[in-house]
Parts: C-alpha cells; structure tokens; sequence
C-alpha cells in the first residue's frame, strides 16, 4: 500500500507533526484505516517493538516509508529527544506502541510533552482501547469512570493503593498481569468489599475473549487457581451512594483506616469520616475505640 489522497503530507518547512497512532489490541482487522497511510508516509516510525511493528506491516499490506526505531521503556527517556529534534526539523514522527493508544500505560507521555512544550503539532490516529472495551463489555455504570492503569506488585503497596481508592464512586479499570490476578482481585474484595460487583475482561477482541462478571468474592475465587491466561483488564463499580444510618461501625472504622494509612493522624482521619459521612465526631471516634479495644489494644 502507498501514498494515496488519504496519505498524510509531506513535511514542510518548520515544526513537523507527532502522530499518536492506535494499534489494534487484538483483532488486526481493527486497525483503523488511516493507520496504514501514516506508516506508508510518515518520515520516522518509532515503535514500542520492532517486531510487532513488522508483523503488523505484514498484515496490513504496507510498506513502511520511513525510518523506524524503537521506542520503549528502556529508552525512552534517551530516545526523546533525538525525536523532538526530528520534529523541529520538519519531520512527520509517528508513534504506535504494541496495542493500543500510545500513553496509555505505554509509552508515549514523556514524548508528547516534549512536542508541546516545543510549540510543535501533536494529532492522533484514534484506534482500539482495552479501558473502553472493557467498560462498554462490563455491565457496568459507564457514564463515568476513572483509569487507574497497573497496581503495584508488592503486595502491601497494592493493598493500600486500593483502599485508597475505596470510596471512588465511578467505575474503576485496572489493568493487570494473568500471573497476579489471583492476589489483586483477593485484594480488591479486601479493599472494596466481598459484594462489590466488577468484570474481569480477558483477551478483548481475540479469539479467545472472555469476560467474566460477578462480585469480587465470586471473581477471586474463580481466579484463586492461578491459571488464567491472557491480556486482563478488571472493571470494578465504583462505591455505592449510602445514608449515614446505613454505615455500621466496621464501614466508620474502615474508612478512618484508609486514611491512617494514607498518611492522616487519627484525630483529623476521624474527624474527616465525620463530616464525609455526616455523623457526629463523637461517633465515628467512639466505633475505632470499640474496634481497638475488640483488637486487643493494638
């Protein structure tokens, strides 16, 4: 495939142009159309994976005309600015990662920033996304939602990154590891509670697709032999709307926890649960009193 009237053009004097293209996330019938203009045209193709890049070419039927480098985590932070300086220089860069839109929990961020603080132009090619695949195919409120990418891998710094986020009312995606699933969505029932509905969306757009719905207890011990395969994203609702005479005493003292642990004293976390949740100090203070002392005093 070559140039045609719906090939991008060719760099002229000045700034050139930096093009985020999505790439298909599974199905390679997905790649949207202009995608195979820009690899056809642009002058320096920077590629998450080479390799992917060329079997992706392959299947598309097109000749890349341009130079194509790499571009990925290991060396971005070198490889930008040898990009910027291309684009001061007129050239048209296109960036495409392994799946996906570029920035996207890939690579991509540092270099648009970059481009912009250069005054030079940055478009995008827009293509498939794992986060609103998910959230359409999930069953779950789509009207707003909130993109937390990956958790970390140690298991404590998961857990408190997830209470954190325990209280968000808007839907939730996650992407994640099939190695860690088991223990995230084990964590996740800890953090949000056992009823707290979510879809694990797994291998979205290939042959093997699947998603899974439930709550997180049903979701984690569906997941607990650890043999699931595959791209993963986990949708989780967000928190429920409650009445302040519906929280019980766990619910107050969960909640003055996750604040501890984000770093708040006892006094200002206890006094915050309050007026979130419309009680009384007396209250809330009372409920982790009852809680330390069930505990042992710990």
């Amino acid at each position: 495939m070559t140039g045609s009237a719906d090939s991008p053009p060719s760099p002229a004097a000045g700034p050139g142009t930096l093009v985020l293209a999505g790439t298909p996330i599974g199905d390679v019938a997905d790649a949207p159309p202009r995608l195979a203009a820009e690899l056809a045209g642009a002058d320096v193709v920077a590629a998450e994976d080479t390799r992917r890049l060329r079997r992706l070419t392959q299947a598309l039927g097109v000749q890349v005309g341009g130079r194509v480098v790499s571009y990925f985590e290991g060396n971005e932070a070198a490889r930008t600015p040898e990009l910027v300086e291309a684009l001061a220089g007129g050239a048209r860069v296109l960036l495409v990662t392994d799946a996906g839109m570029p920035s996207v929990s890939d690579p991509g961020y540092r270099l648009v920033a970059a481009a912009v603080e250069r005054d030079i132009r940055v478009t995008a090619v827009p293509g498939p996304s794992a986060v609103l695949t998910a959230l359409a195919l999930s069953g779950l409120p789509v009207d707003r939602f909130c993109f937390e990418g990956f958790l970390p891998r140690k298991a404590g710094e998961r857990l408190s990154r997830l209470r954190e986020a325990a209280e968000e009312r808007r839907t939730l995606v996650y992407f994640e590891s099939p190695r860690r699933l088991d223990d995230t969505l084990a964590a996740m029932a800890e953090a949000f509670g056992d009823e707290r509905r979510a879809a694990v969306c797994r291998e979205l757009t290939k042959t093997y697709e699947e998603v899974r719905r439930g709550s997180l207890k049903e979701l984690a011990e569906w997941a607990a032999p650890g043999d699931v395969r595959g791209e993963i994203t986990v949708v989780v609702a967000g928190a429920p709307d409650k009445d302040p005479g519906e929280l019980g005493p766990d619910e107050l003292v969960r909640r003055v926890r996750v604040r501890e642990e984000a770093g708040e004293r006892r006094k200002e976390a206890i006094a915050a649960v309050a007026a979130e949740v419309g009680l009384p100090k007396r209250e809330v203070f009372d409920a982790v009193v009852a809680a330390k002392n069930a505990a042992g005093g710990a």
